[in-house]
């Protein structure tokens, strides 16, 4: 620290629940929803993000020496790449096959959450190089840990610049959100797109609640135990036959529906008096983001679009939010009136020749997601304008 300023130290904590949520929350700022404490906290009391599944807190804070918080970044040491949405698979098995050991490596992240926000979390008013004291309180982390590397993923933009002026590997991603533009209806929006598309949405919109499915949104009180039983049944019904075993647990959403409920945005879909599928959001301050998916097995046609897609614009437009993200990967999205984006990832990798052969195979795969990206921008399905 420069000379004027308190003396302060880094340390790593391995339970976000001996950090005091109110400074944990003043430095993650009010946005994010996911960056609370109330939502990490729930990860690890619940058995979601814990070292039995392979996410070990250990949270870098910068303190004081009081103890008041300067800032911190959420971190978990990992003996595996499930549950990142930015795939590492491939690096890994390349390290190994020429005799190194990735794994362990330090992961900072959201656990199961592809939604961009600061992960270098620093407290209004804290001195100006405080994030640059979280970066390099990650790599001294990692040198103590004798890991492979660290990986800080789906930070914003401004984090990622911080990072890769660090010295740190910059990676590009994509995902596809919707930008409201002061609509005033739904029909306000499918307007502003070409005839064959504002057709398709809504007979899709049609079907999906043929045969008397009705579809409820419940934030806040609203929601109750019953909600989540069911949507649990859901959420496990459809990680089971997609992905294996499930990452969260039924306790997770205990948890969050007790510390947070205002924050979310249950869609439940009922037919004949039964709920039979589900999506989950969490709302932030300008944004609702589209978290989870499931039904009861059976064959809804366009219910999965209706209640993850359309329901949040719904919802945005009807609570003048700016943005839907929807989540990970969809390129169906685009056609339903969301937007390619990109999204960002840094990497501090400790071998030399490792870090190379990385940083080659990010330069061409940047390439091919930023080609990507404007070939998806020319398809959109807005009507044309002429100037």
């Amino acid at each position: 620290m420069p000379d004027g300023t308190p003396e302060a130290s880094l340390k790593l904590v391995a339970d976000i629940t001996a950090i005091d949520p109110a400074a944990w929350d003043a430095c993650a700022g009010p946005d994010n929803p996911f960056l609370s404490h109330a939502f990490l906290a729930a990860l690890e009391q619940s058995g979601s993000a814990t070292a039995e599944a392979g996410w070990l807190p250990q949270h870098l804070v910068l303190e004081e020496s009081d103890g008041r918080l300067l800032g911190a970044v959420p971190l978990y040491l990992k003996g595996h790449s499930y549950g990142e949405y930015v795939f590492d698979h491939s690096w890994a098995r390349a390290y190994e096959q020429a005799g190194g050991h990735y794994y362990p490596k330090l992961q900072s992240a959201v656990p199961f959450t592809p939604v961009t926000g600061p992960r270098l979390l620093v407290r209004p008013g804290a001195p100006a190089q405080t994030a640059d004291l979280l970066i390099h309180g990650l790599e001294q982390a990692a040198l103590a840990h004798k890991v492979s590397s660290v990986h800080v993923t789906f930070p914003t933009e401004a984090d990622w610049s911080r990072l890769g002026a660090a010295g740190w590997l910059q990676r590009v991603g994509e995902q596809y959100h919707w930008d409201n533009e002061g609509y005033a209806s739904f029909d306000d929006f499918l307007a502003t797109l070409n005839s064959r598309r504002r057709k398709d949405i809504r007979k899709e919109r049609q079907r999906a609640v043929e045969g008397g499915i009705r579809l409820t949104v419940l934030t806040g009180s609203d929601l109750k135990p019953q909600h989540w039983d069911a949507f649990f049944r859901f959420y496990r019904n459809t990680s089971d036959r997609k992905w294996g075993d499930p990452y969260l647990t039924r306790e997770f959403f205990a948890r969050i529906g007790e510390t947070m409920a205002d924050r979310i945005a249950l869609v439940m879909a009922e037919k004949d008096g039964r709920w039979i599928a589900g999506a989950l959001n969490l709302i932030g301050s300008d944004t609702i983001y589209g978290r989870n998916w499931g039904c009861d097995g059976r064959d809804y046609p366009f219910l999965h679009f209706e209640a993850c897609y359309y329901q949040a614009i719904d919802f945005a437009i009807a609570r003048g939010l700016k943005r839907v993200e929807a989540g990970a990967q969809g390129e169906h999205k685009v056609m339903r009136g969301y937007r390619p984006v990109r999204t960002y990832s840094a990497h501090w990798i400790r071998d030399p020749g490792f870090r190379r052969a990385v940083a080659d195979f990010l330069a061409r795969e940047t390439r091919a997601v930023e080609a990507g990206i404007e070939d998806l921008a020319e398809h959109l399905p807005f009507r044309q304008t002429c100037s």
